[in-house]
């Protein structure tokens, strides 16, 4: 076997047999057919093409057979290894995008390179892009290698043929990949998903799919099945799901029972996406924290003047836990000694004190950070207005919409929510209240996306489309809310989000909107399991 840093290094990681087997058995069906392996590796995909030719009853040549890698290592190995299967194939060490689509495939199966995007750069990138493009995607500077891959793969298929392939669980979540579910749907006339609960290849962090498309589309759906561990490969069940329009698939990742459930709910009159409540917008970027945030007593021993501050949230969002941010919670964490100022000073009116700071500054170098360089003067921060409500980004269990009750302003560390005029006061006052509730936490888990250390991330864009009550519903049920205050914040302080999601779900969901036990039950288990999938990327991730 290749050793593991040299997989690496090419984006590749060993594929199990038995998952190969099965995309090769489903991608070939007669004799007489052709597969293609565009990135052949370890030769796992093509012994298993050979072994399923065959099967039935073919003695698979070379011109049946094909596999292509970047790599002379590879290819030396994938040689070795048909050599000790007793067959033959064609092999081509060459790069995989600068073949032109030939369809007379038809089968292509394979593990694509999984090379992310900051390392998915220069020649290679505008190879994969210009692939992609010459088959109507357009994929972005963020996309990772495995996405233009996917799109130049299937070129090489005939119309009726077969594509099954092992991908990031990306392909159902990330944004730049969007274009390529788009593709698959147009392209395909039937798309099957195979969905893992458990890790299925050994030491790799990441969660796989297994993609199998075939035929002339489009189609309007998918087939999915979920599967426990690789032994139920032996047991397909398959439902269909459709996307609806949706941007993202991670909905295809819970039941389907509780995503009919959520969608029911999320499309009624009693939620809203966050947008219809206001905008979202990111804090202010500093380009140095360190240098900009002050606290109370550094800003003292430089001799600041207040019109040389404003007054912000702290960096992070640690603190910002409950269901207020207060003028009391700000003077407390100023007391403490946390960074609550923001060094701002007056450009026509510079102090002396100013003056002398930002020469320290210039000595350090903090004008050289990329931020600080591209604009005039270095040392003037964008302002960004107080917002109504700080969203927390950046999660480990949940987002958190808090009332900026302080009137700070704040930094990019968090987002800035400024509601509508007209609904303004009720949204300050409940939506703090009533986004603690299951549909809005799976809501959270459906539009944001997982990161390193299971971190829950909501981009501004990604908080648009965020489920939370609508103003309607907060009018119906504004005196029950109200009255959980006390209660909530309580447990808030506690750490117990358990009870806080109980107690509104009590009045929100089974009290106002009737919600069933057995429909609401279906949304909680969804969100837990979402959150264990994070959870287990997390722990995998520190193995």
């Amino acid at each position: 076997m290749l050793e593991v840093a040299h997989r690496k290094e090419r984006g590749a990681f060993f594929t199990p047999p038995i998952v190969a087997e099965f995309l090769a058995s489903w991608a070939i069906r007669h004799h007489d057919e052709k597969m293609l392996e565009p990135s052949c590796g370890e030769a796992v995909f093509l012994t298993a093409g050979i072994e399923r030719l065959r099967a039935l009853g073919a003695e698979p040549s070379p011109t049946q057979i094909e596999g292509i890698d970047i790599h002379r290592e590879s290819i030396r190995y994938a040689e070795a290894e048909l050599l000790r299967v007793g067959a033959g194939a064609a092999l081509d060490c060459g790069d995989f995008f600068d073949r032109q689509p030939n369809p007379v495939f038809d089968a292509v199966v394979g593990n694509p390179p999984y090379v992310r995007y900051q390392s998915f750069a220069g020649e290679a990138r505008e190879k994969g892009a210009r692939a992609a493009l010459a088959q109507g995607v357009r994929v972005t500077g963020l996309a990772s290698s495995w996405a233009p891959f996917v799109v130049h793969a299937a070129a090489f298929l005939k119309p009726a043929g077969r594509l099954a392939l092992v991908l990031p669980a990306e392909l159902l979540s990330v944004n730049y990949a969007a274009a390529v579910r788009r593709f698959l749907m147009q392209r395909f006339g039937s798309v099957k998903l195979i969905l893992f609960e458990e890790r299925t290849f050994p030491g790799v962090s990441e969660e796989v799919v297994l993609l199998l498309a075939e035929g002339t589309g489009p189609t309007d759906h998918c087939e999915l099945h979920q599967a426990q561990n690789l032994e139920d490969l032996a047991n397909l069940r398959w439902h269909r799901w459709s996307p609806d329009g949706q941007d993202k698939w991670l909905s295809a990742l819970i039941p389907q029972g509780a995503a009919q459930n959520y969608k029911t709910l999320v499309e009624s009159d009693a939620f809203t996406p966050l947008k219809d409540w206001g905008d979202t917008s990111l804090g202010m970027v500093t380009g140095n924290n360190r240098f900009f945030c002050l606290s109370a007593s550094e800003a003292s021993e430089l001799g600041l003047r207040k019109k040389d501050l404003l007054r912000i949230s702290p960096p992070g969002s640690r603190h910002l836990r409950g269901l207020t941010f207060s003028e009391k919670a700000w003077r407390e964490m100023r007391d403490l000694g946390a960074r609550v100022y923001l060094f701002r000073p007056d450009q026509r009116q510079l102090s002396a004190a100013s003056k002398v700071y930002i020469a320290s500054g210039e000595a350090s170098g903090v004008q050289d950070a990329y931020k600080c360089r591209v604009r005039s003067p270095w040392w003037k921060v964008p302002r960004v207005p107080a917002p109504d409500l700080f969203l927390t980004y950046m999660n480990h269990d949940a987002p958190r919409l808090v009332t900026n009750e302080a009137g700070v302003e704040c930094l990019n560390s968090i987002h800035c929510v400024y509601l509508k005029d007209r609904n303004r006061a009720i949204g300050t006052a409940l939506l703090p209240i009533s986004m603690l509730n299951s549909v809005t936490l799976l809501g959270a888990e459906l539009c944001g996306r997982s990161y390193g250390g299971g971190m829950l991330k909501l981009e501004p864009r990604e908080a648009d489309l965020w489920p939370v009550p609508s103003e309607s519903t907060l009018r119906d049920v504004e005196s029950e809310l109200e009255s959980l205050r006390p209660q909530l914040a309580l447990h808030l302080r506690n750490g117990d989000l358990a009870k806080v999601v109980n107690l509104v779900d009590r009045v929100l969901l089974t009290g106002h909107l009737k919600t069933r036990k057995s429909q609401l039950d279906s949304i909680r288990d969804a969100r837990r399991a979402m959150f264990d999938r994070r959870l287990a990327r997390s722990r995998t991730r520190g193995e």
